[in-house]
Parts: structure tokens; C-alpha cells; sequence
């Protein structure tokens, strides 16, 4: 591992040592994807991993590639202490709105857990139910927390695996190349194919 990347994961590592020292023992990281698109549901990510975990090129979901967070995923999934995830469906969505479904995937991720943490690092949010486990939210924390950032990996990939699979069943919006999110060319299919079960009808409203 290069002295640079190094010395990235000990800066991104930093607030959960601080923590571990204070006598944490289980830290869980949580983040969210799916907030944004038109289409599929709301994935939230969550994960404990152990106190010397240490995984090259773990970082805000975002900055890495496709492959690259593919490769990430297993290397976290298989050494993380427990991980889960909460999803929310587009219909639940368009029920609750966006935020409350992505704070009802959260509580889901949380009680998915086959380990109780000690603490929750959450990306952002905030008034959100963790069944009385003390949480504290991080604005952009995605970059800045190395337990975030793998939850955001584990969020990112799961949807988008996800969001293939619904591909298979409606080809014609190409929801494997944007996974739901307003492109061009989506847009253009909704217009052209109206909306499927799989559109958030509160999302899409401006386009039919």
C-alpha cells in the first residue's frame, strides 16, 4: 500500500479511533443511496467493521468506479464484524416522501444487525429512530468516516445490483446504465413509454 493511501485511511479513520478510545468497541457506519432517482427504491448501507480494519481505497462511494466498488463490497462484506441493509421500495416513497423512507431504511438496516454497536455514525441525518442507540450525524461523512464510507459502498452497490435486475424486466428505460436517476435518456423513455411500476410516481409527475 502506497504511503499516500496510508496515510488517507489514518485521516479517514481518525474519528472512530477517537471513539474506540473512549471505550467503543462496536461503531456502525451508515449511508444511504437512492435518494435522487425517479425509479427503484431507497438502499441504506450499514456496517461494523473491526477496530484494525484497514481496506485500501475505501472512500465515498461517489469518487470510485463501478468495478472498483464491486471489488470493495466483498472485501468489505466479508471482513466487517456485521453489515446490513434497510430497503425501501418506490411505492413506500411515494407514501411516506423521500426522507421519511430513507429514515425508515435506516431503522430497517439497523434491526437487520446480528450485533448491537455501541455507536452509530450516520451520513447527515438526523431525528431518525436507532432503538435507543446513540447516533451521531456528520455532514458529508461519506468522505470524511471510514465506517460511512464503506456503508455508502455497501448501499451504492447493492441498489445498483438491484436496479440491473429490474433492467431485465423493463429493457426499454435502461435503468442498468442510469439506475433510475433523470438522465436524458431516461426521461426521454418516460415520455416515449410512460411511467412503470417501478417509477416514483411523486417523482416523475413533470414528465407524463
Amino acid at each position: 500500500m502506497k504511503e499516500k493511501e496510508i496515510e488517507r485511511l489514518k485521516t479517514l479513520k481518525e474519528f472512530e479511533n477517537k471513539l474506540y478510545n473512549e471505550g467503543a468497541k462496536y461503531i456502525a457506519g451508515i449511508d444511504e443511496a437512492g435518494r435522487g432517482p425517479l425509479a427503484g427504491p431507497v438502499v441504506v448501507g450499514c456496517v461494523i467493521l473491526k477496530p484494525d480494519s484497514f481496506i485500501e481505497y475505501v472512500n465515498d462511494s461517489k469518487k470510485l468506479s463501478e468495478s472498483k466498488r464491486e471489488i470493495l463490497y466483498e472485501k468489505i462484506t466479508s471482513e466487517a464484524a456485521a453489515w446490513s441493509v434497510g430497503i425501501v421500495d418506490e411505492k413506500e416513497i411515494d407514501k411516506l416522501n423521500i426522507l421519511n423512507a430513507t429514515k425508515k431504511a435506516l431503522t430497517m438496516a439497523i434491526n437487520n444487525l446480528n450485533v448491537k454497536p455501541d455507536v452509530i455514525l450516520v451520513d447527515a441525518l438526523d431525528k431518525i429512530e436507532t432503538n435507543n442507540i446513540p447516533y451521531i450525524s456528520v455532514i458529508k461523512g461519506d468522505a470524511k468516516i471510514y465506517s460511512i464510507s464503506a456503508a455508502s459502498i455497501i448501499a451504492k452497490v447493492t441498489r445498483d445490483r438491484i436496479m440491473k435486475e429490474y433492467d431485465e424486466v423493463y429493457p426499454e428505460y435502461g435503468f442498468a446504465q442510469h439506475k433510475g436517476y433523470g438522465t436524458a435518456k431516461h426521461i426521454e423513455a418516460i415520455k416515449k413509454y410512460g411511467i412503470c411500476p417501478l417509477h416514483r410516481k411523486s417523482f416523475t409527475k413533470n414528465f407524463i
